[in-house]
Parts: structure tokens; sequence; C-alpha cells
């Protein structure tokens, strides 16, 4: 399954929570969520211990999985 990380425009880094990489395995819903980051597919030598699932994420306890687009108007 690919996995896919969010690269920060300013940054210019893969952007991380806790240390490790944001990762989701959709890449439009990724790119749907996000706002100053592009959505690319995660580099093969990133350990999966190094990543964090974007699903996971504290912000976004409230979201329902997989997205639906009429959830958020």
């Amino acid at each position: 399954m690919k996995r896919y990380a969010l690269y920060g425009e300013k940054s210019r880094t893969l952007l991380t929570f806790m240390g490790r990489v944001l990762v989701h395995d959709n890449k439009a819903e990724l790119e749907y969520l996000t706002v100053g980051a592009k959505a690319v597919e995660c580099p093969s030598d990133i350990p999966e211990g190094q990543t964090f699932p974007l699903r996971l994420h504290p912000n976004l306890t409230t979201v329902e999985w997989p997205l639906r687009k009429e959830s958020f108007r």
C-alpha cells in the first residue's frame, strides 16, 4: 500500500507530528485536508515506526474516515 506524506511549501521538508512523518493512504484526502502543503509519496526509506497516521492526529479525532466532503460544509 502506498503512503503519502505532507511536504511543507515553506519548510521544504516532510511535515511531522511528535517527530514522526505524517502519512495517509489516500492522496486526494490528504490534499483536501491541507493548505500550505502538498501530498507526495512517502519515501520508502522511512520506516513505518517513524510515521504517524493522519487519522490518529489529535486535531482530527472528530473526522470520520473515509472522508465525505459533505461533512465539511
